[in-house]
């Protein structure tokens, strides 16, 4: 038989009944003219056959015996992706390791429309609680899920290609993945794609040779070319291809420049067919999902085929970040610990909108608590997480990158510089193309195209404004030793004289504390980056010049505080500390991270002398952070908000009971104001433990009291706070003294009132005789009533319990004041109740 034989027998070639059958064949790599036929009319099957290993059209099968081969090969390929894509491998996997896709991929935001310049530099400069608002108004109005990227806009039309842009780290990849997975298993473009086909742009580009579009894509998936072609030549229209990666793709503007190519069946190189697939050129009945870094889609856009929508990956929500911590770590305690730590950190928090910082935060704490660390220790400085981010993007998206790491990093600090200094967050495109050698190229870079009345403006950022400061700082410490103390003498000094705070420098600094650190420089040096011993020796001498500063601004305290944390060595904090031997932040307004920072670096210490956070706005929930450390210190003054009444509860509880403060605190004051009802101040001291009480009811009766209660240090307090608070809702008088009479252990009580009436002569002799332990009890009024005095008058103490009143009598004869409103006729006295019975002086 020869080669023509091979590919169908005699039989298939005479098979007719009411006419001649023609058959033409050619053997791959030959032509056939197609044969001119007149006078004839043929009504028998017309076989031709294309003997390319890609392709075969091949009409004389019958339709259901073609379209059960096609369904039986699309249930094994989706069983194979089913398989194949399930599992997914980090950066850290060793040979044979995987994860569950489903335990690691989260939906981020994704949106379907172009923000404008003022929205980028919104979300760009923001940071914290603010981010997250951003986030979740974009979240609300514009966000849609995977299953409606096809779907018809109000208009009525379907995109043919759908684009997917997102920065570097942001889960483009992982999307697709997910994609694949769902089509594969039914949950997802059921009905709409009969086959979806993955198309990686970086395996695209070490595809040898010239290949057909069939072949191609036999490289990516388990079906053969041969299947692949009745796929395709079935319903094109029912064909999804995703290609990944766009940014990484070899398309010269050769590639570009040739001729046209509308045959699937014709072999060319890999990014030529990948040219005319995007075009539209092969297949045009298909449907496109391209992903893409900010930075190519333009050019993304012009290649490709239309109608077009615009998708954007924007991150991850707060809402999001706390799904991902969750199918993280399947411990729900450790799930718990490790994302309430990260809320804690506000530029921790702010950093896991992007999902390659969520999964590097997750696993540097996941790996602590493998060895039973506190899991307080398995969160590392913000400086240490980015060097991480840093360090991963140019391991696995620089590949191709002309300049080396120390240029790129260069370039990129110049920049960064230039906008940290001028306080700018987006470049235009020449100043970028002047510093930056290969921008589009660059993952730590994102590109954007703004309208401006009749044309485009193209502008270029960094990830995050936080970024920015982070590649600013590294430039600073990677300079030559005189050069970088020149810079951040400049830095400095420019911060010294504004009366702002936090400076407008303050994370370029801490940034570069950060890097610093031992292990961040041994990262570094894998990358040829080397930080100049004498850029350590200014910096540290610095910091501790300034906490040794006896006029330091109390508003700066948090940001030292926090350049200390991000340096992040134990040793040289106790001793900057302990050298200060005070923390003063009164009037400072702090957050959790400020309280984060401040526990770490109470803890390196063995004792302060001084803490002030008074008026800094604290709240019981920031209170608590900091609880472990307040007794290091001797002397402290705090300022507590509490929102409500269970909040106080715990709080009193909190501090009254075991052991929060140690033996060798002086003194500890604490003012705690609720939304409106009470004021409790605590004070600690060496020998006595002091409440004191001030219910605002009263004041709304025109009447006003304060209460002070002193109990021994030695001694627990066992205060009932719910039912102390229970009363001064209520406003109860009596059910309050009743309370305060069952205090257990109380030795002194000062009440200052607006006006001692009959009543509350009454209810302090109550308390004299209804509270055995009370040895001294100290009334100061504004006024005392002549029916208050005859109360007094006639009765008796306890021999151990010596009382007090004072205040304001009328000395008038006649037609006596009943309340405090005339200095002139009152007359200042101090009456005494003893075991000898009633006494007054005037003072």
């Amino acid at each position: 038989m020869d080669t023509f034989d091979k590919f169908h027998s005699n039989e298939d070639i005479v098979r007719t009944h009411a006419g001649p059958n023609v058959s033409a064949a050619a053997q791959s790599g030959s032509h056939i003219t197609a044969p001119v036929l007149t006078n004839n009319t043929i009504t028998g099957n017309v076989h031709i056959i294309h003997n390319a290993p890609a392709f075969t059209w091949n009409q004389a099968p019958s339709e259901k015996t073609q379209t059960s081969a096609s369904r039986s090969g699309i249930l094994k390929y989706k069983t194979r992706i089913c398989s194949e894509y399930q599992y997914v491998t980090e950066y850290n996997s060793l040979p044979g390791e995987h994860v569950l896709l489903s335990e690691r991929y989260t939906q981020p935001l994704i949106l379907q429309k172009h923000r404008g310049q003022k929205e980028r530099e919104e979300e760009i400069s923001s940071s914290g609680e603010r981010f997250q608002q951003i986030l979740s108004s974009r979240s609300s109005d514009d966000s849609v899920h995977l299953n409606s990227l096809f779907d018809s806009d109000s208009h009525g039309i379907s995109p043919s290609a759908v684009i997917l842009q997102g920065n570097s780290g942001s889960g483009k990849s992982f999307t697709v993945l997910k994609i694949m997975m769902d089509w594969a298993s039914g949950d997802l473009y059921k009905g709409r794609f009969d086959i979806v086909f993955h198309l990686k742009c970086k395996e695209i580009n070490r595809i040898p040779g010239e290949n057909c579009l069939a072949e191609i894509l036999s490289y990516s998936c388990s079906l053969s070319s041969d299947q692949i072609s009745q796929v395709l030549q079935h319903s094109p229209e029912k064909v999804l291809f995703i290609i990944d990666g766009f940014d990484e793709r070899r398309l010269t503007q050769d590639v570009y420049d040739m001729s046209p190519n509308t045959d699937p069946l014709q072999k060319a190189p890999a990014e030529v067919i990948l040219c005319d697939l995007l075009r539209g050129r092969i297949l045009p009945e298909s449907f496109l999902l391209v992903t893409s870094r900010s930075t190519a889609t333009d050019t993304l856009s012009k290649r490709l085929k239309g109608p077009q929508r615009f998708s954007e990956i924007i991150g991850f929500s707060e809402k999001g970040v706390e799904e991902y911590f969750q199918k993280f770590f399947e411990n729900e305690e450790h799930f718990r610990k490790a994302y309430t730590l990260v809320k804690e950190i506000e530029t921790s928090l702010t950093a896991c909108s992007i999902p390659v910082v969520c999964w590097i935060i997750c696993t540097t704490i996941k790996e602590r608590l493998k060895i039973d660390a506190d899991v307080a220790s398995g969160l590392e400085t913000t400086t240490s997480i980015y060097v991480d981010f840093v360090t991963t993007l140019l391991e696995h998206h620089c590949q191709g990158l002309s300049p080396s790491v120390p240029t790129l990093l260069r370039s990129l600090g110049q920049l960064a510089e230039r906008g940290t200094l001028e306080q700018q967050v987006l470049f235009d495109e020449k100043s970028v193309y002047e510093t930056v050698s290969d921008p589009a190229g660059s993952p730590f870079l994102c590109k954007f195209l703004f309208k401006r009345r009749i044309r485009q403006e193209t502008m270029f950022s960094f990830m995050h404004l936080s970024f920015q400061e982070f590649f600013t700082a590294l430039y600073y410490v990677l300079l030559d030793e005189e050069e970088s103390q020149k810079k951040f003498t400049q830095l400095l000094s420019n911060d010294e004289n504004v009366d702002i705070w936090p400076p407008r420098f303050a994370a370029v600094v801490q940034f570069a504390f950060g890097l610093l650190n031992k292990d961040v420089r041994c990262t570094l040096e894998k990358h040829d980056l080397v930080v100049h011993p004498k850029t350590q020796t200014h910096l540290k001498k610095w910091i501790w010049e300034e906490l040794q500063n006896e006029f330091i601004y109390p508003e700066k305290t948090p940001f030292i505080i926090h350049c200390l944390y991000e340096l992040h060595e134990e040793d040289f904090v106790k001793e900057a500390m302990e050298a200060g031997n005070r923390i003063n932040a009164y009037g400072a307004f702090l957050r959790r991270t400020d309280c984060w920072v401040l526990l770490y670096c109470s803890q390196c210490c063995q004792s302060i002398e001084q803490l002030c956070l008074e008026d800094c706005r604290i709240t019981s929930e920031k209170l608590f952070m900091i609880l472990p450390v307040l007794q290091k210190f001797k002397y402290s003054i705090l300022t507590v908000e509490v929102s409500s009444d269970s909040e106080l509860v715990e709080l009193m509880h909190a501090l009254t009971r075991g052991h929060t403060l140690s033996s060798h605190c002086t003194e500890f004051c604490l003012q705690c104001t609720t939304f409106g009802n009470l004021r409790i101040d605590l004070i600690f001291q060496e020998d006595r433990f002091c409440i004191y009480i001030k219910p605002q009811w009263l004041e709304d009766k025109g009447a006003s009291l304060h209460i002070r209660l002193t109990f021994p240090q030695t001694d627990l307090i066992d205060i009932d706070w719910a039912r102390l608070v229970q009363i001064f809702h209520q406003g109860d008088s009596d059910a309050l003294m009743s309370v305060l009479c069952s205090l257990f252990k109380l030795k002194t009580m000062r009440m200052t009132m607006g006006c001692l009436s009959k009543t509350w002569s009454v209810r302090t002799l109550q308390i004299i005789q209804n509270c055995p332990s009370l040895t001294e009890l100290i009334v100061i009024a504004d006024f005392l009533l002549e029916e208050g005095i005859e109360i007094l008058k006639r009765s008796r103490t306890r021999p151990a319990c010596i009382t007090t009143f004072q205040g304001s009598i009328c000395n008038k004869q006649s037609r006596e004041c009943t309340r405090y409103c005339d200095l002139s006729c009152n007359q200042e006295v101090m009456i005494q109740l003893n075991s000898q019975g009633f006494s007054m002086e005037t003072l």
